[in-house]
């Protein structure tokens, strides 16, 4: 199955992040790069490279950025893509985490469980609206799209 061997963020010009976005940057690029799947479809009745693939992800003039080449550092696809449709998520999702963040440092373990599964929901929504804006450029199963959606998170942190 094709897939991505290699990601990497373009977050040259964002503050840097919180310990707690640095974590979960480190664990959703560890865990993509352990199992994901990432298919790029035939395009004008060529077949498209079969992968791996690395790809980049940036924010560029407010536009989510895919920059997909082959490990052979050939140009496969570049997408670009609205922030728009993931404004709302990405907002909820950060309001969450912080209360998810919160919570751990004071709560009881029940709350802290209400809270977390709060927090898979949007995130699963966000995973959702990830592979629906990609309808058509990229196929990508749910757990790939769960840790490109965190990425996008961390983009959208100092974006």
């Amino acid at each position: 199955m094709p897939s991505i061997s290699h990601i990497a963020l373009d977050d040259a010009n964002l503050p840097p992040p919180t310990p707690e976005i640095e974590q979960e940057r480190k664990v959703a690029m560890f865990d993509l790069l352990e199992q994901n799947t990432f298919v790029l479809p035939t395009r004008d009745g060529r077949e498209m490279s079969a992968g791996p693939y690395h790809v980049g992800l940036s924010i560029r003039e407010k536009r989510l950025v895919f920059d997909v080449t082959t490990e052979a550092a050939e140009k496969a696809a570049e997408f670009h893509l609205s922030l728009g449709p993931f404004r709302q998520v990405v907002k909820d999702y950060f309001q969450i985490c912080e209360s998810y963040f919160d919570a751990v440092k004071n709560m009881p373990p029940s709350q802290i469980e209400t809270i977390d599964m709060a927090r898979r929901g949007i995130h699963n929504e966000g995973s959702r609206v990830l592979q629906e804006r990609l309808e058509g450029k990229a196929e990508i199963d749910t757990d790939t799209a769960r840790r490109l959606f965190t990425l996008i998170c961390v983009l959208h942190f100092g974006a």
